[in-house]
């Protein structure tokens, strides 16, 4: 069995460059190949249901759209409906789960059937709890501080399930949770802002597991 193969996608969101591409090098068990939206969107169908995972970095506005783009930003939602199609697992990681806010199929794929308003505080400290200890992505791992991004935000939905929450007052509780939708494992993981989360051990294990659970290797 050979690396997971795992498209990263960017876009409609600044980013640390360098230490990004460091996170990912450092899975030596996977093949991340970190493309913008339009990157991944304008590739042929056979290049991009070869990934094993799709892994999400993104936040566009408004909602995709197959018309009225320029030709190397491909289709974008026709894109993202085959992943589904194709039941691809999926990757949410950290602002993604807000993406497209006016397009509630993203809501769902996510895990929110309503609106997803937020707010956000940037370094705070938060006191990360393992709800599953028996789950694949965080067996073995014990509860710890991380110093990140916040979101208030309503909860997932109900079916989700959920791996690791927080009572910090400036963040939602859920931080990470898995579910299916139409057939595709979903991973969302709210962490992740900046290079002061990729740097802590415990964060990398995670998307590291993460990763391996969605390709169904773990």
């Amino acid at each position: 069995m050979g690396k997971i193969r795992t498209a990263v996608v960017t876009g409609s969101h600044p980013f640390d460059v360098i230490n990004f591409h460091g996170l990912f090098r450092s899975f030596q068990d996977a093949d991340c190949y970190i493309q913008h939206l339009d990157d991944f969107a304008s590739s042929d169908e056979k290049t991009r249901d070869a990934y094993d995972v799709v892994l999400f970095f993104f936040m566009p506005a408004g909602k995709p759209s197959d018309e009225g783009g320029n030709g190397y930003q491909g289709k974008p939602l026709s894109a993202i409906r085959r992943i589904i199609e194709q039941k691809q697992p999926i990757f949410a990681l950290h602002h993604s789960i807000l993406a497209y806010p006016d397009w509630p199929e993203w809501g769902e794929i996510v895990g929110y059937n309503e609106e997803r308003s937020f707010t956000f505080d940037n370094d705070q400290r938060l006191a990360l709890t393992i709800s599953d200890p028996n789950h694949p992505i965080t067996t073995g791992l014990d509860s710890w501080d991380l110093v990140d991004e916040s979101y208030g935000m309503a909860n997932p939905v109900d079916s989700a399930h959920i791996l690791i929450t927080t009572d910090h007052p400036k963040s939602m509780e859920a931080i990470a949770w898995v579910l299916t939708h139409h057939g595709s494992r979903v991973f969302c993981f709210q962490s992740g802002h900046d290079v002061t989360a990729w740097a802590d051990q415990r964060f990398k294990t995670i998307v590291q597991r993460g990763i391996q659970w969605c390709a169904g290797r773990i």
